[in-house]
C-alpha cells in the first residue's frame, strides 16, 4: 500500500545561526516532523563556533574549521534557508520581518542570534571592532592581520574589557602577530580593578600568561572616546591603537528593543521550558536569551546543553505534546585558550593550565564541530525485488537534479521538435530552434514569446521565484527584447490553506517585483498542488527590429559571456551535501541577479543566447551552426563560479551532465564544466572585437562583468578548445 502523502500545514521559523539551533537542525534532519515546513534566518552562510575563535585568531585553525556551514545543515534538515537579517517581529500576527524580504510567517518560532559587543562610546563604529557577532571580528582580524604583515599597518592592538574573553583574544593575537615575525604590542583595558570572570588561581595563571606574551594590563581605566591610532582613557595616558577591538560585556542587538518582547537588560526572558514568557509559541536560546529562573552568565556550554530540550519542546509545540524543563548546571568547566597550544582550566576554584589541557579543549572543539559538519547519509531509496524492465537502472542513477539539471536531453527534444509542423500563422516569423518564438506585431515590430519552467534546487520559494524568474527572463534578454508580460505557472507541494496563502504571496510578490525591475507586468497565471514545487513563466518581449537569434554571428566575431559557469555541479554537490555552504550562496546570489543592463549594453550582437541547461559548449555549437561558422575558445578565459573546478575534479556533475556530453559533436573539449547545464547562466554574445571591447567597458563602468572566451571563424565542425 503506498505511503499517505503528508500535507504541511506548520510553519516553523528559527531566527539565527547559534550553536543550539545548529544541534536542532542535525537531529530534525535525523528525524524530521510530517507536516512540518522548517525554514531559518541567518545573516550569512555560516556561523562560527565560539570555542574555536581564538584558536582561529592565533592561527591554529583554519576559517573553514572554524565555521559552522549552516547551507550545508539546512540541506540535511530539508530547511530553507533565508541569508538576510531579522529586524523586527510582530508577535500578533506571527510574523520575522526580514531585511530586503517580505515577512515570514511562523506557527512555532526560535531565536538565537547571540550577541553583540558593540559599544557605546565615541568613535567605536568608526574605528574598532566587537569581539561579537564572531563572524564580523574574525574577518577584520584576518584583514588586519595580513595589513601587518605587509607593514601597511602598526601591530599595535588595544582590547577593551579584561574578563575571561578579553584576555583570551590578546593572548591569541599577541600569538599570531609573534608567528608572522612582529613584536606584540596588544594592550587589554580593563575599567575594574582586576581580570574578571575567574578566581583567583585563574587569575594569577592568566596574568603569568600575559605578561610572558607582552600583553600589557591597564586597570582602572576608564575609556573616553577611540580614534583611527589611539584609545583615549579618562585619567591615564591614551593606548596607541591600530586594531581596536571591544570585548567589555555582552550587549543584546539593538533591533530587540523595539519590540514587544519581555526583556530584561535588552535581553529575551524566558520560562523553564525555554519559551519567551507569556508566548509558548515562541522560544529563546543562547546568549540573546536571559533565564530568570536560573541565572547563568553568557557561556556557550548553556546553549549546548538546551538544544535536546529545545528541540524536544518545539515539536511538542508543533504536535500539541508535553514540554520538558531545562535545567542547566550551577557549575562548568572552563577552558581558556592561553595563545599558543596550551590551555587552563577552571572549576570549583581549581586552575590547571598547560599543553594537554590544550589538546583536550582541541578533542572537545572538533568533536563538536564533527557532529555538526560530518553529516549521517541519507539512506538511498528502496528499490523493489520485482520491478520493470529499465526502471531498476534508472533509479540506480544519480538522483534528479534542480533548476535546469532536471531538463530532458537537447538529443531527445531535437528529435522531438523536428516533427512539429511548418510555420503556418502568418504573423509566426519562427518558431522552435531558438530562445523565444519571433511574431509580427500588428502595428510594426516584433513581439518575442518564450515559456520556462524549473524544478526547485533550493527550499525557499522567495529564492526560487527570483532565479526561476531571472532565468525565464534570460530568453527574452537574449534575443536583445525588451520584456513586455509575464504568467505563472505554479506547482506547490500539498499543503493547507494557510500554507498555500503564504506561500503564494511570498511568490506572488517577488515575481511582480522582478518583473516590474525589468520592465515587464505579471498579468496572472496557473496554480496547482503536486509533488514538489515547481515555478515557470511564460514571458512575452517587444523589440522594434528583428531581434537576435543565434544565427547571425559572423566570421571574426569573439564570443563575450556575462556570468560564469559551474552551478550545475554546485547544485548537484548541494543535493548530495557535498558542497560548500559559501559556494552554494555564492553561486545563488549570482544566479538571482537580473541581467537587463547586460542585455541593453549587448542589444546590437550580431547574435546571442543565454547559457542553460545544455550548457556553455551546447550553447555556443547552437551559435555555430545557426549561423555557418566554427568556435575557437580559450579554457583559461572561462569564468567559474568558486568551488566548480574541485566538485568538477572529485567526480561530481550534475545528472543532465551525461546528456550534454552524449549530445556533443564529435570534439576534443575534456573538461566537463563546458558542458555542465547551468539555471539563470549568462547571456553569449558573438559580436565584433571592438563592439566586445566597449561593451566590457561599459559593463565595467555599471559594476557588472564580462569575459571574451574565444572567437568564431570560417567552416563548420565542432568546437576547438585552447
Amino acid at each position: 500500500m503506498k505511503t499517505p502523502e503528508i500535507p504541511l500545514t506548520q510553519d516553523l521559523v528559527l531566527v539565527g545561526g547559534g550553536h543550539a539551533h545548529a544541534l536542532v537542525l542535525r537531529k530534525w534532519g535525523m528525524n524530521p516532523l510530517p507536516g512540518a515546513r522548517l525554514t531559518v534566518i541567518n545573516p550569512g552562510p555560516t556561523a562560527p563556533y565560539t570555542g574555536m575563535l581564538p584558536g582561529h585568531i592565533a592561527g591554529h585553525y583554519t576559517r573553514d574549521t572554524l565555521e559552522i556551514d549552516l547551507v550545508r545543515l539546512c540541506r540535511f534538515a530539508g530547511a530553507r534557508l533565508i541569508l538576510a537579517h531579522a529586524t523586527d517581529i510582530d508577535r500578533k500576527a506571527r510574523q520575522i520581518i526580514v531585511e530586503g524580504q517580505g515577512p515570514i510567517a511562523y506557527d512555532v518560532g526560535s531565536i538565537d542570534i547571540g550577541i553583540t559587543a558593540q559599544m557605546d562610546i565615541p568613535g567605536f563604529s568608526d574605528h574598532a571592532v566587537g569581539a561579537k557577532p564572531l563572524d564580523i571580528y574574525a574577518r577584520r582580524w584576518r584583514a588586519f592581520l595580513d595589513a601587518v604583515k605587509t607593514g601597511s599597518v602598526a601591530p599595535k592592538i588595544a582590547i577593551i574589557g579584561g574578563g575571561v574573553a578579553g584576555c583570551e583574544l590578546s593572548l591569541a593575537m599577541a600569538h599570531a602577530l609573534q608567528q608572522s615575525g612582529n613584536p606584540a604590542q596588544v594592550t587589554v583595558i580593563e575599567a575594574g580593578p582586576q581580570i574578571s570572570g575567574v578566581g583567583g588561581r585563574a587569575r594569577h595563571r592568566l596574568l603569568q600568561a600575559m605578561h610572558d606574551a607582552g600583553v600589557t594590563l591597564r586597570i582602572n581605566a576608564t575609556v573616553e572616546k577611540i580614534e583611527a591610532d589611539q584609545v583615549i582613557l579618562g585619567s591615564q595616558d591614551p593606548v596607541q591603537s591600530s586594531f581596536t577591538v571591544g570585548a567589555a560585556g555582552a550587549f543584546p542587538h539593538a533591533w530587540l528593543g523595539q519590540t514587544d518582547l519581555p526583556l530584561i537588560d535588552g535581553f529575551i526572558e524566558t520560562t523553564p521550558d525555554l519559551s519567551v514568557k507569556g508566548d509558548p509559541s515562541l522560544f529563546a536560546v543562547g546568549d540573546c536569551a536571559t533565564m530568570p529562573f536560573a541565572p547563568r552568565p553568557k557561556a556557550g556550554v548553556f546553549a549546548v546543553r538546551a538544544a535536546p530540550v529545545l528541540h524536544h519542546n518545539l515539536r511538542a509545540a508543533l504536535t500539541g505534546g508535553a514540554r520538558k524543563t531545562f535545567k542547566p548546571q550551577k557549575n562548568y568547566l572552563k577552558l581558556i585558550s592561553l595563545g599558543g597550544k596550551s590551555a587552563m582550566a577552571e572549576k570549583f576554584g581549581l586552575a590547571f593550565s598547560g599543553p594537554l589541557l590544550w589538546r583536550w579543549k582541541d578533542h572537545i572543539d572538533r568533536t563538536f564541530m564533527d557532529k555538526l559538519g560530518n553529516l549521517p547519509a541519507m539512506p538511498a531509496a528502496t528499490i523493489p525485488d520485482e520491478i520493470a524492465l529499465g526502471a531498476r537502472e534508472i533509479m540506480q542513477e544519480k538522483p534528479l537534479c534542480g533548476g535546469c539539471g532536471a531538463k530532458v536531453g537537447g538529443g531527445i527534444l531535437s528529435d522531438a521538435l523536428a516533427n512539429l509542423a511548418p510555420l503556418a500563422h502568418p504573423d509566426v516569423v519562427t518558431g522552435a530552434g531558438d530562445d523565444a518564438a519571433i511574431l509580427r506585431q500588428p502595428g510594426g515590430g516584433f513581439q518575442v514569446l518564450s515559456t520556462d519552467h524549473l524544478r526547485a534546487m533550493v527550499h525557499d520559494p522567495v529564492q526560487m521565484t527570483r532565479i526561476a524568474a531571472v532565468h525565464a527572463l534570460g530568453d527574452i534578454w537574449a534575443m536583445g527584447a525588451q520584456p513586455q508580460s509575464a504568467l505563472s505557472s505554479l506547482i506547490l507541494p500539498r499543503m493547507s490553506p494557510v500554507l498555500q496563502a503564504r506561500t503564494l504571496r511570498e511568490i506572488t510578490d517577488t515575481a511582480q517585483e522582478v518583473f516590474a525591475a525589468a520592465g515587464a507586468t505579471l498579468v496572472g497565471g496557473h496554480t496547482t498542488m503536486g509533488a514538489e514545487l515547481t515555478i515557470g513563466f511564460t514571458l512575452t518581449g517587444t523589440r522594434d527590429t528583428m531581434p537576435i537569434t543565434v544565427a547571425g554571428a559572423q566570421v571574426g566575431d569573439v564570443l563575450l559571456l556575462t556570468r560564469p559557469i559551474g552551478s550545475g555541479v554546485i547544485m548537484a554537490a548541494h543535493m548530495d551535501g557535498t558542497a560548500q555552504g559559501r559556494d552554494v550562496a555564492n553561486a545563488l546570489e549570482h544566479m538571482q541577479q537580473p541581467q537587463s543592463r547586460q542585455a541593453d549594453i549587448l542589444r546590437d550582437a550580431h547574435a546571442m543566447t543565454d547559457v542553460t541547461g545544455f550548457g556553455l559548449a551546447g550553447h555556443i555549437q547552437a551559435i555555430c551552426a545557426a549561423s555557418g561558422v566554427r568556435a575557437e575558445i580559450m579554457q583559461s578565459a572561462v569564468p567559474m563560479y568558486q568551488g566548480a573546478r574541485a566538485l568538477s575534479q572529485g567526480g561530481t556533475g550534475s545528472s543532465l551532465l551525461s546528456a550534454n556530453i552524449a549530445n556533443a559533436p564529435t570534439t576534443g573539449i575534456t573538461d566537463p564544466l563546458l558542458h555542465d547545464p547551468q539555471t539563470a547562466g549568462g547571456l553569449l554574445a558573438a559580436l565584433p572585437q571592438s563592439a566586445a571591447d566597449q561593451a566590457i567597458r561599459a559593463l565595467k563602468k555599471e559594476g557588472l562583468e564580462g569575459w571574451i572566451i574565444g572567437t568564431l571563424h570560417a567552416g563548420q565542425g565542432p568546437i576547438t578548445v585552447t
